[in-house]
Formats: C-alpha cells, structure tokens, sequence
C-alpha cells in the first residue's frame, strides 16, 4: 500500500540545530513564513533585519518564521550548524527557530521543501531560485503564497496580517 501523501505541512517531521526531530504540528493554528536562509548572500542583511522586525510585531499574535539554512545556491551558507546559529543569532539577532540545514532541491531536497514546492510552483518550475524564498502557510498548515527571494519581508506583513484575522 502505498504511503498517503501528505496534506498540510503538519505531516512533516524535521530536525532543529541539535538534530533532534521537531514535528511541523505543533506550530498547528500558527500562520508561519517559511525561508531557506544563507549567511553569506547579498540578500542576507537586508531578509534577516526585515524578517526579524516582522516577527517582532507578529510573534506574540500566532505568528511564526521558520529559517532551513541552505548551502546550495553559490556556497552561501557553508558552516556548521553551530556556526549557523552564530551568525543568525549574534550577529543578525534572529529570535526565529532556525533549524538543520538542508537541500531544497534535486533527489536529496528535502521532504519539507519537496510539498511547499509542489503546493506553490514558481514562475520558472517548482525549483526553488535563490535563498530566501518564502512560503507562507496559513493557520491550517495550507501553503498560500509563495514569494520570490528579492521580496522584502515587509511587503509580506499584509498577507501575513490578513492570515492572522482570518
């Protein structure tokens, strides 16, 4: 029999920093903003500062960022997961889970990144382009829109609020 196929981001099962499983429903009722991260992109200052300023405002109303660090485009986040959270922490001030770094494409994409892909295709496939591509999912675990890297944080915030009083 084959596996059923998942439904909602809910069914997911991923690892935090320490590599211990972290299960997607227990963010159930939670408008979240998924991103793959990078620390050494030109978009990284700029997402990070924005990021953080929409989940200061949002964080105590549902609201949740969820950052998988990715090295697949350029080589842009290379380090250790205790190096990532370093510099995700300290030196761009992230309160956010960041969790183990992952693929978000190819045969190792992983299984996460995989359903957000095939729930919300780009202009150009299903391919994720860049670092910081984000997925917003509304408090059911529905994936809703997707947005393009150079998308600021900020211009989000509506659908973000819009999600929070539906």
């Amino acid at each position: 029999m084959a596996a059923e196929s998942p439904k909602s981001i809910y069914d997911f099962t991923v690892k935090d920093m320490k590599e211990n499983d972290v299960t997607l429903s227990s963010y159930r009722g939670k408008v979240l903003l998924i991103v793959n991260v990078a620390s050494k992109c030109g978009l990284t200052h700029s997402n990070y500062k924005e990021l953080n300023v929409v989940y200061e405002k949002y964080k105590d109303q549902g609201f949740e960022i969820l950052a998988f660090p990715c090295n697949q485009f350029m080589s842009q986040e290379p380090g250790s997961n205790e190096e990532i959270q370093e510099v995700a922490c300290t030196i761009f001030k992230a309160e956010f889970p960041i969790f183990d770094k992952i693929e978000v494409n190819g045969k190792n994409a992983a299984p996460l990144y995989k359903f957000l892909k095939s729930q919300q295709g780009g202009i150009l496939g299903d391919a994720i382009k860049w670092n910081f591509t984000k997925f917003l999912v509304n408090k059911n675990g529905k994936v809703v829109d997707r947005y393009a890297p150079t998308t600021s944080p900020l211009k989000i915030e509506k659908d973000i609020q819009k999600l929070l009083e539906a």
